[in-house]
Formats: structure tokens, C-alpha cells, sequence
């Protein structure tokens, strides 16, 4: 019974160690909500790509830490980001039916705070 209870307290304390080490994921969690505006905070890993997607609002970016961030857009262009912390940028709400994919080429995370407007 000894060996029992000690091989799953060993497990259990491996899968509890292993589950504090496994490296942060792109993510987006909100922070703030009412009827002018949506204000989320955003974490794009390295080469953690984004799925297309499209923005159909308006926004301000406020990066926390900046970086470049390679946008590829549904028809195959591409141009670039640059996130600059502290400094705000204003980012209109994506043409109709255009969709784009973003990839933090950097090899550190972008970290941003979005301010969505609501009311256009």
C-alpha cells in the first residue's frame, strides 16, 4: 500500500510541476467592456501564428512591449507592424470580406493593450 500511495504521489507531483513549466501560449483576455468600447489585452507569442481573421471595428494599439508583427493578408500580401511601446496607433476597421493572418516574427512575445470602438 506504501508503493501505492507514494508511485501517485510522485505522479501526481510531476504532472503538477510539469503544468508550471509549460511555455505561455498567444492568448487574449478581456478587460473591459461597455457600449463605446471593448478593451482587451493581448500576448502574441513567437511563431504562434494567428488564423485569418478581420477586424470589424476600429481600434487604438497600445503596446506594452513593442515589437513587429508581419500581417499576410487573405489575397497574399503582406506588410508589416511596428509596435512601439508607449506610442498608440490607430488601426481602421478591416475592409468587407478581407481576412489576414498575423505572425510575430520576433523572438520575443508583442504584448498589447486594444481599445475596440464600438460605435461607428
Amino acid at each position: 500500500m506504501f508503493k501505492i500511495t507514494l508511485c501517485l504521489l510522485l505522479f501526481s507531483s510531476m504532472h503538477l510541476f510539469s503544468d508550471a513549466h509549460e511555455s505561455p501560449s498567444t492568448n487574449r483576455v478581456l478587460q473591459f467592456e461597455n457600449k463605446y468600447v471593448k478593451v482587451w489585452k493581448t500576448l502574441i507569442m513567437p511563431n504562434q501564428p494567428l488564423s485569418m481573421h478581420r477586424h470589424n471595428s476600429s481600434r487604438v494599439i497600445v503596446p506594452l512591449k513593442g515589437g513587429t508583427l508581419q500581417v499576410i493578408e487573405q489575397n497574399g500580401r503582406e506588410h508589416d507592424l511596428e509596435f512601439r511601446e508607449g506610442s498608440a496607433l490607430w488601426l481602421e476597421k478591416d475592409p468587407p470580406n478581407q481576412l489576414h493572418a498575423d505572425i510575430n516574427r520576433n523572438s520575443y512575445p508583442i504584448e498589447v493593450m486594444v481599445i475596440e470602438v464600438k460605435s461607428e
